[in-house]
């Protein structure tokens, strides 16, 4: 097998900023895993260096931290990564429109605050996921979509185990106060998977449809 083909130059065109909106020159599990751990350390170095930043320019900034469950950070991988990622990719079919997508999502994630002010809002967890844009829109458009929103899902549920085993937040598996929030994640989450698997339907059939003109 020529080097060409191997592993490791597929992984160093796929480490290049510039293949950062397309394909994957590969898909299996083994291949995606190693992609979202990069972007997710990219991620972590952007935090690092950013809360130094942050440190400066903002007097006494503390990264907020708004009420999580188990369930909520279980069921937020589903209803992002299809909302987000998977309908605007099988609807249009379009990596820039994904894309597009992938900016609003990580964007929102700087209103994880209770308090919508400028020394509030969440730049750090803006920061680390702002590269993650790039991990679900290529895993999405490389037929893969399904694993976005598991690994989606785990890396919530690492983050919120570490942050409740350090106090950051208590360790709930549903918020009994506001338990309907909880539900309707689940419930939404279900309807949007569902309409990605019903685009995804109607978007292979159109793959096909053009391959046999």
């Amino acid at each position: 097998m020529s080097k060409s083909n191997t592993i490791y130059s597929d992984l160093k065109n796929d480490f290049n900023p510039l293949t950062w909106i397309s394909k994957y020159r590969r898909n299996s599990i083994y291949y995606l895993t190693i992609m979202v751990l990069f972007y997710h350390l990219i991620g972590f170095i952007m935090m690092v260096i950013g809360s130094v930043v942050v440190d400066l320019v903002v007097n006494n900034y503390n990264e907020p931290t708004i009420p999580l469950t188990v369930t909520s950070v279980i069921f937020a991988g589903p209803f992002e990564e299809t909302i987000f990622f998977g309908i605007p990719f099988y609807l249009t079919g379009n990596n820039l429109v994904t894309f597009a997508g992938g900016v609003i999502w990580a964007s929102l994630h700087i209103l994880n605050t209770p308090t919508v002010q400028v020394s509030s809002l969440a730049y750090l967890t803006w920061l680390f996921v702002t590269p993650s844009i790039f991990a679900s829109l290529r895993t999405w458009i490389s037929g893969k979509g399904w694993f976005a929103i598991i690994a989606h899902s785990i890396w919530n549920l690492i983050f919120f185990a570490a942050g409740c085993t350090n106090g950051e937040f208590p360790c709930r598996i549903v918020n009994e106060k506001d338990f309907l929030i909880d539900i309707a994640y689940v419930s939404t989450s279900i309807v949007f998977i569902l309409l990605t698997y019903f685009l995804y339907l109607r978007y292979e059939n159109k793959m096909v449809s053009r391959s046999i003109k």
